[in-house]
């Protein structure tokens, strides 16, 4: 993390970019990650709140992405930003903690995304099954098809119960680092096989974009990615398990 902000008395003075940035070019508001104290290691990192219309506080390019087209991703910059010291969220130095604090939230809300994904694709494979034939039959009456959406309708019930706990589980501040990090990763991989699973079900209409599995396809494979990675997630339930 690069960005700083360096405190003159009533102020900070913000320096830095951020980029993959969800929201970043409607937003007013915009939570900015800086390092107060760079000899703090994470606690020196706090939480500035950048209004829009703050001077040297501009905004990139909409980013092109493969999926997700209907929310930007922005680039932002900061040069010289004037932010008042009424605009520290929470207190200095305490940004690390209160993103590790969120940060199981996000990553069970992401979890929620895969399996109504998953529930999605569910939905529309067996539909689609039943209306494309093959060799003078529904492809749905190949036993291959069955074993494949099979798969598919118990692999997406054991992910919903598995989220559905984990809700709970929120809901009472009960969730931890780790169990979040099961959750966030096996869900989000899980729709990435699923979906692929349908794409190979529609055969060359799946690789069609005006098919909705063609766009479920690419919408899915970033949710392997943001919130942390797959990698990452396995990382921090190996750390829990003391090793």
């Amino acid at each position: 993390m690069r960005t700083t902000a360096v405190d003159k008395g009533d102020h900070y003075v913000l320096n830095g970019s951020k980029t993959f940035i969800s929201n970043g070019i409607p937003a007013d508001l915009v939570i900015v990650v800086a390092r107060t104290n760079p000899d703090a290691g994470h606690w020196g990192i706090s939480l500035l709140v950048v209004e829009r219309g703050m001077e040297g506080f501009e905004r990139g390019r909409n980013l092109d992405k493969m999926g997700l087209k209907a929310q930007d991703t922005a680039e932002l910059s900061f040069d010289n930003v004037i932010v008042p010291k009424a605009n520290l969220l929470g207190e200095e130095g305490s940004g690390f903690i209160s993103l590790m604090v969120n940060l199981p939230q996000e990553r069970i809300s992401i979890a929620v995304i895969a399996v109504a994904a998953i529930e999605h694709v569910l939905d529309m494979c067996p539909a689609y099954a039943k209306e494309r034939e093959a060799f003078g039959r529904p492809i749905g009456k190949f036993q291959n098809t069955r074993f494949v959406l099979a798969e598919m309708a118990t692999e997406a019930h054991i992910a919903r119960v598995f989220v559905n706990d984990c809700v709970l589980k929120l809901n009472a501040g009960e969730v931890d680092t780790s169990l979040a990090a099961m959750a966030k990763w096996w869900t989000t991989e899980l729709q990435k096989r699923v979906v692929d699973a349908g794409v190979q079900l529609h055969g060359g209409y799946g690789y069609m974009s005006e098919y909705p599995i063609s766009k479920a396809y690419v919408d899915s494979r970033i949710q392997t990615i943001y919130g942390g990675t797959t990698e990452i997630q396995k990382e921090i339930i190996g750390r829990m398990l003391g090793l």
